[in-house]
């Protein structure tokens, strides 16, 4: 028995109805890419190279998207003061998060591939209600107040360039909203993907300044701690704002929900993988060279660890290489700043109408998704005016809310993807195997200790290096401890249930009202229980703390 599905813009589809788990219509039809279309009835296998090429350029976009809009101005502002401040010392930090990026990425487009419903939705019928608003408000909250950064970087790419601030944030909030009303998915992508081309302007900029090579190379690959136990508090928390920008929350649910608008389905998932790479690598060689970059404009100068912001890092390559290099880099700015603010709205956007049922797709016109283009306009528009209303100093304090809050939030980000990536009634044979929760696991770890040292800091900021030594060493102890028992009890589960994996390349998420209600472990209610206490308590510290400065306390 099948259901008939019709889709926008399409003509009618029948959808088994084992496979009808979609939340919305327009989710099901031809994949329409920014340079290619597969028709949904087009199940020939890929033999060849050309015709192996032509699925991937029509299947490219959701990960490079992802990875390049991670590149933002607060991406600029972190990877510049790491350059400005430490030379190119801490990038061993980004080779590192390689591996990590990978992981999260490719375990969430196979969660949009598989069970065609966004990244929020899930938590909510898997987790229950409270879990579900909190990934919710935790995301809209978060999403809302890098926004707002991202604007602040369009205002100062602007201000470097000469330009009014008042026009240049209109202007870039139009151009925001504009390319997502079109009520074309392939339009859309076009003009994101042309952002993530103007990415690469980095690279000749990085010519240009002529950073040590053999340096960077060095650097890349040995890590080093600069500025000995004395500063290991102020490096510590740069690092955690490296991981932060890096592994975005927002990042997740964007690239769940992309995946699932571009109708990406399990049988092209090779080709989402090599889109994915495209867009590490892009994102890996920008922050390099935005470290290298700045640490060569800087390097024997008076403005050498004294990092402002991302304007200041515009003069000083002006200084060190001429006006065009500065121009260059402001534009480079804007650039970053806009394609972030696309995918953080997006995101928002998505999850918003995954949770509430509203239809939400950029194939849609805004006529057939009110609420979907509502949410992301009302964001826009929210965003821009608290850059134009507010003083420098609030929008510093907002930036490093941010930062801190994004910190705090990123391990429950992790630990639901983990969960929902070993749920067998929502993965079935695309669950995770064993190589892969271990990796996860630590990753998990390392998160949340960063997450208790960046918190720590904020509320003391005082905080000694043998505290924060002493906050690492209790986290390992703990994490060893928890990774003992856990590997006893999947070894265990995993010789009575072993994964079959035949089929998979067919097999879709059934209807998530047909799913069985997954039943929590004493052990993972108690762990779920701790993270949902220490979250709250130190988000009620934080938002606490910087109300304090805030107010000048």
């Amino acid at each position: 028995m099948t259901n008939t599905i019709t889709t926008s813009r399409d003509t009618m589809a029948p959808i088994a109805a084992s496979t009808a788990a979609v939340l919305d219509d327009a989710h099901i039809g031809d994949i329409q890419g920014a340079f290619g279309t597969i028709k949904l009835d087009d199940t020939a296998p890929r033999q060849g190279l050309s015709a192996k090429l032509k699925t991937l350029l029509a299947i490219v976009g959701p990960g490079l998207i992802v990875m390049v809009g991670d590149n933002d101005a607060g991406a600029f502002s972190t990877y510049g003061q790491a350059g400005q401040n430490y030379g190119t010392h801490l990038l061993w930090t980004l080779l590192l998060l390689v591996p990590v990026l990978y992981v999260n990425q490719e375990m969430v487009l196979r969660l949009g591939a598989v069970t065609g419903v966004g990244h929020a939705r899930l938590i909510l019928e898997r987790f229950g209600k409270f879990w579900g608003a909190f990934s919710v408000i935790d995301l809209f909250l978060l999403n809302a107040l890098t926004l707002v950064t991202e604007f602040i970087g369009v205002t100062l790419a602007a201000g470097y360039l000469g330009l009014p601030k008042v026009l240049s944030v209109i202007l870039a909030a139009a151009i925001i909203i504009a390319s997502a009303f079109t009520g074309s998915f392939r339009r859309f992508e076009r003009v994101a993907i042309s952002l993530c081309v103007g990415s690469l302007l980095l690279v000749p900029i990085y010519f240009m300044v002529h950073p040590k090579t053999s340096q960077m190379a060095h650097d890349f690959v040995v890590p080093n701690m600069p500025g000995g136990s004395g500063q290991l508090a102020t490096v510590m928390l740069l690092i955690i704002s490296i991981v932060g920008t890096t592994v975005a929350p927002w990042q997740l649910f964007f690239q769940q929900s992309y995946v699932i608008d571009k109708r990406i389905t399990p049988r092209f998932m090779k080709y989402e993988k090599i889109d994915l790479w495209i867009g590490i690598v892009i994102v890996v060689v920008g922050a390099a060279a935005m470290m290298g970059l700045t640490a060569a404009a800087f390097a024997g100068t008076d403005g050498f660890g004294q990092f402002s912001d991302a304007a200041g890092v515009a003069k000083g390559l002006e200084a060190h290489a001429g006006k065009l290099v500065g121009v260059l880099f402001a534009i480079a700015l804007l650039d970053a700043s806009i394609i972030g603010a696309f995918a953080v709205s997006l995101s928002t956007a998505y999850a918003i109408g995954d949770v509430f049922g509203i239809k939400h797709s950029l194939h849609r016109g805004v006529g057939g998704a009110k609420g979907f283009y509502a949410v992301y306009a009302g964001l826009v528009v929210a965003a821009a005016a608290i850059v134009l209303v507010s003083s420098d100093h609030t929008l510093g304090l907002l930036t490093q809310g941010v930062q801190v809050l994004a910190g705090v939030l990123l391990p429950s980000a992790s630990v639901f993807l983990l969960l929902l990536c070993n749920d067998k009634e929502a993965l079935g044979p695309w669950v995770n195997g064993p190589k892969t929760n271990a990796f996860t696991s630590a990753v998990v770890g390392v998160l949340v200790t960063l997450s208790i040292i960046l918190t720590a800091s904020v509320l003391f900021p005082d905080i000694s290096s043998g505290a924060i030594l002493d906050i690492m060493a209790g986290c390992g102890v703990v994490g060893v401890l928890v990774a003992g028992y856990s590997f006893t009890r999947r070894r265990t589960a995993t010789k009575e249930d072993p994964i079959d994996r035949t089929g998979r390349e067919n097999w879709r998420m059934p209807p998530l009202e047909t799913l069985a209600v997954p039943v929590m472990s004493r052990t993972r209610k108690v762990g779920m229980g701790a993270l949902r206490t220490y979250l709250l308590v130190a988000m009620i510290l934080v938002v606490v703390k910087l109300v304090q400065v805030a107010l000048g306390h």
